[in-house]
Formats: structure tokens, C-alpha cells, sequence
């Protein structure tokens, strides 16, 4: 029997069956069933998380903090199987997914009917997840060579109109599946030198769609990357594709269902930001404190050690794209330390760390500490331990952390947090690969800040400069970003697609500004966003998004961030500005924002709060923030 891609990453639950059935209806239902999706189960469970989830929840719980998705999957082959692994996926991710296909083969006359069920059901996301041998229906081997590639091309373009299509209805995320490599080569090993065979074409449209898609702002869903590693033989079956057109074998749907998830929740900033790491035989092997630094395991001379390296160079590469890194080690501090300092085979560097705890402390309770001074949420955290019972505490005491399931063989430790997807993301951008610097400087701040006799003077002694500007193309990528993934310092928490920043970027009467801090440390990124728009017939702008990086807090850049609104409100032409708060699990710590701010509370609708701030009334705030605009 065909055996399927596992989630390896996750662990077992041996009572995983009796669990499901004593789920019962009431508010711990929807928690339950994510729990038992973040463990290791296959096809056949999967669906029947799913049918439970379907008759003990059948709407989204209000506890949910991401907004329900809407995805349509637009198919050219069977993908009914896969619908209920996509959506547990998410469950996996506490999102809420819902999910559409038109009548088989439909899609395209799904698309273009404004009256079809797929534009009743407004998706919020869109997934081309098209079957290779209907793509390349009536390429040829054997024919000229730029026919072929003009062929492709073809293809291509045809595929670019379509995603065009779906923008432009929905104005949604739109994710391109890549093709599998379903056909046998004709020519070998060379079957690039046989132009138009299929094996060819696979490969040759998959590299031109990853570059169209690049262009237009469309997210891949891997595929052929996925099978490279697994083989064909777990993601497809050539009897099933013959007797009922499925592309993707059932056994491979508890896969599938998590790759789209990954995506999905990257688009919502729900990837997870930070890698905590173990240090006994899990960056080295021994321990530190017992073997010292001449008996620890680490670098040339033994198998074991240079996997240790490679462990840690996988880790230090994660960092150079944005994940921070942490140590949470039972251990005395200097002896975690020296090795960073001292041991010549060290890949990872005490300058990496941005956060470095170390003592005898549960380390569930460290966890708590590390994500409070990295101002992260604690389900932004991945804890990588080789130790088992380790693992087992922090999943029990923290269930909102992510912590893969690792092999103990440490060769496939780096290949194992690749495979979980854990820090999926759609766009790198500048501020990706200055984060770990910028995290170093926070720590200095902090040490200034502790060494300091009084506020005023540690605040002018930071010489902050804000940069701000309305929203541009350059920072584009960025502001999308930053306004999907930032859940504390965000009033509203709204989400939002690149279609609609782009259409904001245009739109003169908008007031849009990004605001980037720099100071005597080093340059902190782009740390806020405001969104704002005048209420129809009114000369009132109503601000709908307002968000904050939690590492610029205490420093004044509240007030300074108003004192720019206001006055980009007042060159507008506005006379107040109305704020809105909506609460979440996790925005409490801005529920008052606008009442510190002077703002006037005026309506109250359940938790969602309104506020009042007359801009003639206004008078700018004093701060030792200097402000002045970017330079294009």
C-alpha cells in the first residue's frame, strides 16, 4: 500500500482516537481540535478531525484572532480529497478556513461569471492548483525548439490573465501551485536536449511561472520542490489519476493541507519569528558544565560534531532572514556562554543571540521571560531541545509554542524544521535581513536605559530621528508585512492584501504614512503604520489602522506618531479624526491609547470603542523625537 508524506515534525498521541470522541460542544471544543491537529495524524484522521470540527463548531469561535478565509481552489483535477486536510491545516494554525471548488473542470467559466457560486463566496484567497497533463495538453517531443518554448510561454501568460482575473474580482492573496513531475522522461538523463517532451516542459514552466509569479505578486505553492525530497511515489499515484483524476494521492493530503495552510498564514503574519534553542547535545554534544569545552562534540574530527555544525549553520542562516534567535539552557551562564566566545568551531556567535538565558528555571518559565523581552507573543515561538521529556513540558505548560519533534539523529535536525514550515514567509524584505541587528541594538538600548538616571535624558541621550513618508512602492512589500503580522500595538488589527496598498498608494485623498526610527543604535526598520480615510460627505478622517512595533515603545513614538497624522490630517483638509479600537486576545495593551492621546470617547459597541480628536483643538506634543521626510 502507497504510503503518504508524514508530518514528521509533530509528535505522536497514542490516545489520539479516544481524544477525538470525548470532544464535546462548548467553548474548549475549537482549542481541543486544534490541539489534536498539532500532532501527527494521518489521512483518515485528518478527515475525521474535520467532520468533528464541522459538527461540534460550525462557525468560527469568537476566540479566533486572524480573520475567517475564504479559500477557493481552482482545480483541474479531483481535489475533494484535499479540502478537509487544508482546512484542519489551518485548525493546526488556530485559523479558520472555508473552502470552495467550482463543478470540475470549471474554473475558468467560474472566474469570468460575476453570477457563479465561486463569486458569491468572495474569496479572500485563491489557489490555482492545476494538474500537469491538463497544462501541457498538446505539447509535443520532437518538435522545434522555439516552438516549444513559445508554447510554454503561452501557458504561462494564459496563467498570468487568470491570476489578473481573480485581483482583480477579489482582491485577494492568490497562490499558483507548481506543477508536478508526473511524466517519465523519453531521452534520459539529457531529456532537456528533447524539446516538447513533458518531462522538459514540467520543469521548464514551473522556472518560467516562479519568475512571472515573482513580477505579479503571486505566492508558489512548491510542489516539485516538495517531491524532490519525498519522491513521486508518496504525492501520486498513476492508478488514481487514470480511475479518478487525483493528482494528489489521499495518503498525501495531510501534506498538502499543511503547505497551503503555511501559506495562508504567512499572508496573515502568523509564521512563527523566533528560533529558541538548547544548548547541551542540542547546538553541541555533551555538556558544557561536565565536559568543558576540550570534551564537547562540535566541528571537524567526528560525524557527530560537524552535524552540530551543520545544525548551527542552518540556524545562523535563519537568522540572516529575519528569525531571532534565543538560548533557553539549564545552565550557569558563564559556562553557556564561553563556548560562544571561545570554541573555535562555533558557528553560531554570542552576537546572534539576541536574547541569552541561561540558569536552573523551568525553562517553560524562561520561554515566558524570552518572549516578554523579545516583545513577541509567545505562539511566535519555535523551541528546538533534543531532549524528549524537555519537549513534553514546554508542549504541556505552553501549548501556543511550537516544538518540532526531533529525530536523535542531529543529521536531520536542519531538514526536520525546513520540513515543518514553521517560518514560512512570502517576501524578504530590507528590514528581514536587518532584523537580528536590530534586535542586538534593542539589548543595548536596554542596557542604556537601565544605566540611565532619568527618562528624559536616557530618551534625548538615543538622538531618535522618525523618517516618514505616505505609503510608496518601495516600502511596499514592507507595509503589507507589517499590518498581517503585528497583533499587540494594533487598534484594529485589520488585514490587508497588496492590491489594497496599492490602490491606497494611488489615492491622493487617503492619508497613508509609514514611519521609520533611527537612532545613536542603528536603524530600527519601518516601526509604524497609519491608515486613515474620510468618512463619506464628511470632513471627518476615520483612522482604520494604526499599528506599532513593540520594540519602539516608552520612547515617545505614540505622541510623535500623532503629531505627523495630525498634521498630514490637517493638510488635507480634515477637521477631526475618529479612532476606532477592536479588541483582541492580544491588542489589550492598547486599549487606551487614544484617551492617553487626548482623544474623546464618543461610541461604544460591545468592546469596539470610537474616538473623537478635533484637529483645530490639537496641540502638538512635546518629544525628543526629531521628525522629518524620507528622501526618494
Amino acid at each position: 500500500m502507497m504510503r503518504g508524506p508524514e508530518l514528521h515534525w509533530l509528535p505522536r498521541q497514542a490516545t489520539w482516537s479516544r481524544a477525538l470522541a470525548s470532544v464535546e460542544p462548548g467553548t474548549d471544543a475549537w482549542p481541543t481540535l486544534c490541539a489534536l491537529a498539532r500532532t501527527r495524524i494521518d489521512a483518515l484522521e485528518t478527515r475525521s478531525l474535520d467532520r468533528k470540527r464541522q459538527a461540534l463548531v460550525p462557525e468560527p469561535p469568537a476566540s479566533i484572532v486572524a480573520p475567517p478565509i475564504r479559500l477557493a481552489v481552482l482545480a483541474s483535477s479531483t481535489v475533494d480529497h484535499l479540502l478537509p486536510a487544508i482546512r484542519v491545516g489551518g485548525m493546526r494554525r488556530d485559523l479558520w478556513i472555508e473552502t470552495h471548488t467550482p463543478d470540475f473542470g470549471q474554473y475558468t467559466q467560474a472566474l469570468m461569471d460575476p453570477a457563479s457560486p465561486l463569486h458569491v463566496f468572495r474569496p479572500t484567497a485563491v489557489l490555482f492548483a492545476l494538474d500537469s497533463h491538463h497544462l501541457l495538453a498538446g505539447i509535443e517531443p520532437g518538435g522545434d525548439t522555439a516552438a516549444a518554448e513559445r508554447r510554454v510561454a503561452q501557458i504561462a501568460e494564459d496563467l498570468a490573465m487568470q491570476w489578473a482575473r481573480a485581483r482583480q474580482a477579489f482582491r485577494c492573496q492568490v497562490i499558483q501551485q507548481t506543477l508536478l513531475p508526473v511524466f517519465d522522461p523519453l531521452f534520459g538523463s539529457n531529456e532537456h536536449r528533447l524539446p516538447g517532451s513533458p518531462y522538459w516542459a514540467v520543469q521548464q514552466l514551473n522556472s518560467v511561472l516562479r519568475k512571472l509569479a515573482d513580477a505579479e505578486g503571486v505566492d508558489m505553492l512548491a510542489l516539485d520542490a516538495i517531491v524532490a525530497s519525498d519522491g513521486l511515489a508518496a504525492w501520486h499515484d498513476p492508478a488514481l489519476w487514470h480511475r479518478a483524476k487525483q493528482e494528489i494521492h489521499p495518503s498525501a493530503a495531510p501534506g498538502y493541507g499543511d503547505l497551503v495552510a503555511r501559506l495562508l498564514a504567512a499572508a496573515l503574519g502568523r509564521s512563527s519569528k523566533a528560533l529558541v534553542l538548547d544548548l547541551d547535545n542540542t547546538l553541541w554534544g555533551g555538556v558544557i558544565g561536565d565536559d568543558g569545552m576540550e570534551g564537547i562534540k562540535l566541528g571537524q574530527g567526528s560525524a557527530l560534531g560537524e552535524a552540530f555544525v551543520a545544525f548551527q549553520r542552518y540556524a545562523r542562516d535563519l537568522s540572516r532572514r529575519g528569525v531571532i534567535l534565543a538560548v533557553c539552557s539549564k545552565n550557569d551562564e558563564a559556562n553557556a556562554i564561553e563556548p560562544f566566545e571561545k570554541h573555535p568551531e562555533m558557528v553560531l556567535k554570542r552576537s546572534d543571540i539576541a536574547c541569552f538565558v541561561a540558569n536552573w528555571t523551568d525553562k517553560a518559565e524562561n520561554i515566558r521571560d524570552i518572549a516578554s523581552m523579545l516583545n513577541i507573543g509567545l505562539d511566535s515561538l519555535v523551541f528546538a531541545d533534543d531532549n524528549p521529556a524537555e519537549r513534553a513540558i514546554v508542549r504541556r505548560e505552553l501549548p501556543m509554542v511550537a516544538v518540532p519533534e526531533l529525530p536523535e539523529d542531529p543529521t536531520l535536525w536542519p531538514s526536520t524544521l525546513a520540513a515543518a514550515g514553521y517560518f514560512e514567509s512570502l517576501r524578504l524584505t530590507k528590514e528581514d535581513l536587518e532584523r537580528s541587528g536590530q534586535y542586538q541594538a534593542n539589548s543595548r538600548r536596554s542596557s542604556l536605559m537601565a544605566s540611565a538616571t532619568d527618562l528624559e535624558g536616557y530618551l534625548r541621550g538615543l538622538e531618535m530621528r522618525a523618517i516618514w513618508s505616505r505609503f510608496d512602492r518601495v516600502g511596499q512589500a514592507r507595509t503589507v508585512q507589517l499590518i498581517n503580522k503585528t497583533n499587540q500595538f494594533n487598534l484594529t488589527t485589520r488585514r490587508v492584501a497588496d492590491e489594497e496598498i496599492a490602490a491606497l498608494i494611488e489615492d491622493d485623498r487617503a492619508l497613508t504614512s509609514q514611519i521609520r526610527l533611527i537612532d545613536t543604535f542603528g536603524d530600527n526598520g519601518i516601526i509604524a503604520i497609519v491608515i486613515g480615510l474620510f468618512e463619506p460627505g464628511t470632513r471627518d478622517i476615520r483612522i482604520d489602522t494604526w499599528l506599532m512595533s513593540c520594540r519602539v515603545l516608552g520612547r515617545q513614538m505614540e505622541e510623535e506618531t500623532l503629531n505627523l497624522v495630525v498634521a498630514q490630517a490637517r493638510a488635507l483638509g480634515a477637521e477631526r479624526l475618529i479612532g476606532v479600537y477592536r479588541p483582541t486576545s492580544k491588542n489589550g495593551m492598547v486599549r487606551e491609547h487614544y484617551q492617553k492621546l487626548g482623544f474623546t470617547q464618543i461610541g461604544k459597541d460591545g468592546g469596539n470603542t470610537e474616538w473623537v480628536l478635533t484637529i483645530d483643538d490639537w496641540t502638538e506634543r512635546p518629544t525628543a523625537i526629531v521628525s522629518e521626510p524620507a528622501v526618494r
